[in-house]
């Protein structure tokens, strides 16, 4: 499988309110329960109305487009991960699906997709861990 590293810092936040004008942004997740607003967004574009944040996450998107028929792709991606000691926080969109792990990770998290036979690509060089 394919994997892009996504080339920038990322943060995970919590929010009372979305500002619309958050959604001209060319990269975040939006998700909201019953119980709380969550935004995953470039570091560099957190609100600054967040009520919580996490910084420091790094990603990976699955390259393609996934079918919805496709069985256990984040399955077997998040066991490397953990059988690496990686925690992860995934997000997936109508196309595809997204890992993020904390930077602390990023070399391990490469490390082990890269030596379980995935293709590591960003900007369009291939690097094999």
């Amino acid at each position: 499988m394919e994997l892009e590293i996504l080339p920038y810092a990322l943060t995970v936040c919590k929010l009372g309110t979305l500002d619309r004008t958050v959604l001209s942004k060319e990269f975040l997740f939006i998700g909201k329960t019953d119980e709380e607003l969550s935004l995953v967004c470039r570091t560099e574009d957190v609100p600054s109305e967040t009520l919580e944040r996490e910084d420091g996450w790094r990603g990976l998107r699955v390259k393609g487009i996934l079918d919805f028929s496709m069985v256990g792709v984040l399955s077997e991606l998040t066991s490397i991960l953990a059988e690496a000691g990686v925690g992860i926080f995934a997000v997936s969109t109508y196309n595809t699906d997204y890992i993020l792990f904390k930077e602390k990770d990023y070399k391990r998290a490469i490390s082990a997709l890269g030596g379980s036979g995935h293709t590591i690509v960003l900007n369009r060089v291939t690097m094999r861990a």
